[in-house]
């Protein structure tokens, strides 16, 4: 079962005009939950495959999968 079920959505989507420090207080509280989870593999590979634009999924920001997608398109390997 995913860590997140039963969790408010609210946690991994930002609300509008969300920025700042209300924002990493956010993420970060959706990454900790994301961090144990047994379904993480999962979870990001599905976000990387639908190019999921919004939330936290598998413990990637918003941010984080455009970086990964980028990397991914110009071939760069981490």
């Amino acid at each position: 079962m995913a860590a997140c079920r039963g969790v408010a959505s609210s946690v991994f989507f930002s609300p509008d005009g969300e920025r700042g420090r209300a924002r990493a207080r956010r993420e970060a509280n959706a990454r900790q939950i994301c961090e144990d989870c047994p379904v993480l593999a999962q979870c990001r590979d599905h976000a990387l495959t639908a190019d999921e634009p919004y939330g936290i999924w598998g413990g990637m920001t918003e941010a984080d999968r455009r970086r990964h997608a980028r990397r991914t398109r110009t071939g760069e390997r981490r």
